[in-house]
């Protein structure tokens, strides 16, 4: 138990280096095996990190048993716990979605998925933002290489745009970087926490614009109004499974806000103190309805899911922007909903599109789709989910959500989020009925491909966790609650750091 915050990032990175290994010489059932392998021992890992969290409260965890000052130190929380168990959650059924094909044709598959699993286990657990940065790298390099894999035409140009945006904010994070240390002498988020709070007026100007540079990038990993021109096509160009498991990686960028902005500068730092929340309010409010107009507008289903990517990380936004314990608790229900049938959406999109032939995925009236009785009715599910129609686990989210809005802001948070679930259910709506109710009269001649078992039953099980969700809705609460809690309480969680290891020197004045 000592050991297990550096599994989640230790045991993918093994697995991959070992499917490196055995690519060149054995088959893929092999690979798919030490896959499955690594996916069912970090399930395990994850869920006794969670159980382990709720006893504890928090874990922290010194590689090498270097002071935290100078090495990689890893902090598990509730909230990091959360976020590592969501991820694993989610790529179990992508995995299994590729497994019924699509791996054969894509170079080093196996191997870069286990990769991005340690990127964005690592990015949860760090308490350093170096590290964060490191672990931000291989998340990203991972799926350059996901996306790009066996790529052609317009998925090559999507893709480029991707790597070059994301190559220019990841310059920007160590210019953000490099201004903090310079200032603050140290890059751990619990010292730097402390030293913010007592620095000097000379060096406030600049903390802050290392701030400022330092959301900037953020934002830009969380798709925020302006910053989100990247997200729609490349999601919509990627492969189904790995489109599906870049559902949660906008939300690192929301994850790494949450975090860096409420214990770094957070009520205790001073001049600087809630430096952000001011303007990512209207900011995430404007995604909201900007992702809203794209699902009503989206010529293709898989456009209109990656705007729906975007709507739900506009309405994170917002909820982690009105600072208040009930906000966050919702919005951390909702990013796990979020995240999970988002996925499923893609999935079904890509079932739709193969089974449609020529017209793709096209909002198209065309000659009746065969088969697609299971398609629609999953589609239903989704649909209802995503839009926040009761009784599904949307609906609890933007409820808890609603409830948690300050009095003095109902009026216009309501309207926005009221009317994005509106536009919503119209856009699907019009989806729903293009694809599956207003088609040609005309007489199918050829019989579509089956429906392959291993793919229907990873969408079915990414639609299974919102039912889980909505039937365990208590728990789930409970459990988000507690988190948001332990977020707020900086003092505690540096006071248990500096009691779990010499970790906080006294500031430099």
């Amino acid at each position: 138990m000592n050991h297990l915050p550096v599994l989640p990032v230790l045991v993918p990175l093994v697995i991959g280096a070992l499917l490196l290994l055995l690519e060149r010489r054995h088959r893929t059932s092999v690979l798919r095996t030490w896959a499955w392998i690594g996916m069912l021992a970090l399930l395990a890992v994850n869920v006794a990190l969670l159980v382990q969290v709720q006893r504890e409260d928090m874990l922290v965890y010194l590689l090498g048993d270097w002071p935290a000052r100078l090495g990689i130190t890893l902090v598990a929380d509730r909230l990091s716990a959360m976020m590592v168990l969501t991820t694993t959650l989610l790529a179990i059924p992508c995995l299994l979605y590729a497994c019924a094909g699509w791996d054969k044709r894509a170079l080093h598959f196996h191997a870069l998925f286990q990769m991005q699993l340690a990127g964005l286990n690592g990015a949860f657990l760090t308490g350093d933002l170096f590290n964060l940065f490191v672990f931000f790298e291989v998340m990203l390099i991972a799926s350059y290489g996901l996306l790009l894999s066996g790529a052609r035409g317009a998925r090559i140009k999507a893709g480029m745009h991707y790597v070059v945006f994301n190559i220019a904010a990841s310059v920007v994070f160590l210019l953000a970087l490099g201004l903090l240390y310079g200032m603050l002498g140290t890059l751990n988020m619990t010292e730097m926490a402390a030293r913010i709070a007592v620095a000097p007026p000379e060096r406030t100007m600049l903390i802050h614009a290392g701030a400022g540079l330092l959301l900037l990038v953020f934002c830009a990993k969380a798709a925020l109004l302006p910053l989100y021109l990247w997200l729609p096509e490349a999601y919509a160009r990627a492969p189904a499974a790995v489109a599906a498991l870049f559902t949660v990686m906008t939300k690192v960028g929301l994850y790494a806000i949450l975090r860096v902005y409420t214990l770094m500068f957070g009520d205790a730092a001073g001049p600087l103190a809630n430096i952000a929340w001011d303007w990512l309010l209207p900011a995430g409010a404007a995604t909201v309805v900007l992702a809203a107009l794209g699902v009503i507008g989206a010529p293709r289903l898989r456009i209109g899911v990656a705007y729906l990517v975007l709507l739900s990380a506009g309405t994170l936004f917002v909820a982690f922007s009105l600072g208040n314990a009930g906000a966050i608790s919702a919005g951390l229900y909702y990013l796990a909903h979020s995240v999970f049938v988002s996925a499923a959406l893609f999935l079904l999109a890509d079932i739709i599109q193969r089974h449609r032939g020529s017209n793709g995925d096209y909002l198209l009236p065309i000659a009746s789709m065969p088969n697609k009785t299971l398609p629609a009715a999953l589609f239903l599910i989704a649909a209802v989910s995503i839009a926040g129609l009761p009784p599904l686990s949307g609906f609890i989210g933007k409820l808890q959500l609603l409830n948690s809005v300050p009095e003095a802001q109902i009026g216009w948070i309501w309207t926005v989020i009221l009317g994005s679930s509106l536009m919503t259910i119209i856009g699907l709506s019009r989806t729903g009925t293009r694809l599956f109710w207003r088609v040609d009269p005309a007489p199918e001649t050829t019989p579509g491909p089956p429906l392959r078992r291993a793919e229907i039953a990873a969408t079915v099980l990414l639609l299974g966790y919102g039912v889980a969700m909505t039937l365990f809705a208590g728990p789930v609460l409970r459990y988000t609650d507690a988190t948001a809690a332990q977020l707020l309480d900086v003092d505690t969680y540096i006071q248990v750091l500096r009691d779990t290891a010499p970790l906080i020197r006294e500031p430099a004045r």
